[in-house]
């Protein structure tokens, strides 16, 4: 296979050599002026001076020129999404707005039931054609890879629907897609048993399944008063481990101890953290779970955000995902959501692009991506501005003009 040298471009922002963990500067941003990127198959070979790259390899690899005046960085990781979902809850956000309360909603037909029912009506194939449509809107924004979660089943059958759904559609997807298996989203309406009844059940029949049929390799649940305790959890978690299961979890989002259970676990990642205090925020930056925060959430929501600049200064990995689903985070737009939190949280930009890339992949287990250098997958973006400072500044409205995964061009906004 011939390598291919791609560029020139204006600036690379390779995110290469940056800590996972803590606080980041500005000044600690490699950037490669005039540079290209050299990529043979998935993988990147290497990076540099688009002219010294020229004169080393010269007709032993093909070319791609870019369009002048261009930036290029890696493909951007949304780390935690619900776009597997059938129905439409406009309503709830109406209701919400004009000051109705959960409860409220819920007793008007909304909440999270409403999706569950919604996506139990929904046949397989039309989740499949659902999550490919809302993938195709994450590819346009340079997000290469993807995960999915599913928890809008609540039984065994209707999970393995959803986590089937999600497996098909990953082959008409251009991105990657990353599942996680959200069975322990709330103990279901319609099951008459305990929530630790609900979870037994869920761990001992859906599990193996998850195994055999290579569904999902990760395990996430919601720790919060409406859902499921701390206590309850512990049995579960404890069975997705030795099963061999990526750990994730739902935490602190309106009260704490999610952040806890994560560390004990040694989750890889503890996702939402709007409520978590001095003491949650020490255990997260003692440990080697990412802290990832989900602004559309607190948007929809109208709630504070993750306290992102105590993480970062405490030492915590801190990533940004979209959180994109029907109820409380419906925009799905990760720039957009990153810039609002970086305006709130005072992020520079290294912590911004870190945490949708190095620091997302660190919260998927992923080792193979996020950086711009040797080795790693040939996932990046290239947009029209000599000026990497310009993404976040146009805050999510400068789109890329093209979106390359894998060593391959799979969206363009120019011919």
């Amino acid at each position: 296979m011939k390598k291919i040298l791609i560029g020139p471009f204006a600036q690379i922002l390779t995110l290469d050599n940056l800590p996972l963990h803590g606080a980041l500067a500005d000044s600690s941003l490699e950037v490669i002026q005039e540079g290209g990127v050299l990529i043979e198959g998935d993988y990147i070979v290497e990076t540099g001076l688009y002219s010294t790259l020229k004169e080393t390899y010269g007709d032993t690899v093909d070319y791609v020129k870019t369009p002048p005046h261009t930036v290029c960085l890696p493909g951007y990781i949304d780390c935690h999404t619900h776009i597997a979902f059938g129905g439409n809850r406009a309503n709830d956000y109406a209701l919400r707005n004009a000051g109705a309360t959960y409860l409220e909603i819920a007793a008007a037909g909304g909440g999270i039931w409403s999706t569950v029912t919604h996506t139990r009506e929904a046949t397989e194939e039309e989740l499949v054609h659902l999550i490919v449509q809302r993938s195709s809107q994450l590819v346009e924004q340079g997000i290469t890879t993807i995960e999915v979660k599913s928890g809008y089943g609540l039984s065994v059958a209707e999970e393995l629907k959803m986590l089937r759904a999600i497996k098909k559609a990953q082959k008409q997807v251009k991105a990657d897609i990353v599942p996680t298996c959200l069975a322990a989203h709330m103990k279901p309406r319609d099951y008459t048993g305990t929530g630790e009844e609900y979870l037994q059940e869920i761990a001992d029949q859906l599990f193996p399944i998850l195994r055999k049929e290579k569904l999902s390799n990760r395990i996430d649940a919601f720790i919060e008063e409406s859902a499921f305790s701390a206590d309850e959890i512990q049995a579960y978690f404890s069975t997705a481990k030795e099963h061999g299961f990526d750990i994730t979890v739902h935490a602190d989002q309106f009260s704490t101890s999610g952040s806890k259970v994560a560390t004990a676990f040694a989750a890889v990642s503890a996702d939402h953290l709007e409520a978590s205090g001095d003491r949650e925020i020490e255990l997260l930056a003692k440990s080697d779970t990412v802290a990832v925060a989900l602004p559309g959430a607190s948007i929809g929501l109208g709630c504070a955000y993750t306290p992102a600049r105590k993480l970062l200064d405490s030492g915590a990995s801190l990533a940004i995902a979209t959180d994109w689903n029907p109820g409380s985070a419906p925009m799905g737009q990760l720039m957009v959501q990153a810039c609002v939190l970086a305006t709130a949280e005072k992020l520079s930009n290294a912590e911004v692009f870190t945490a949708l890339t190095s620091r997302a992949a660190k919260a998927l287990n992923l080792r193979d991506r996020g950086v711009l250098t040797k080795g790693k997958k040939a996932d990046f973006s290239i947009y029209a501005t000599d000026n990497y400072q310009n993404i976040t500044y146009l805050q999510g409205t400068l789109l890329p003009q093209q979106v390359w995964k894998n060593g391959q061009l799979i969206h363009e906004t120019i011919k």
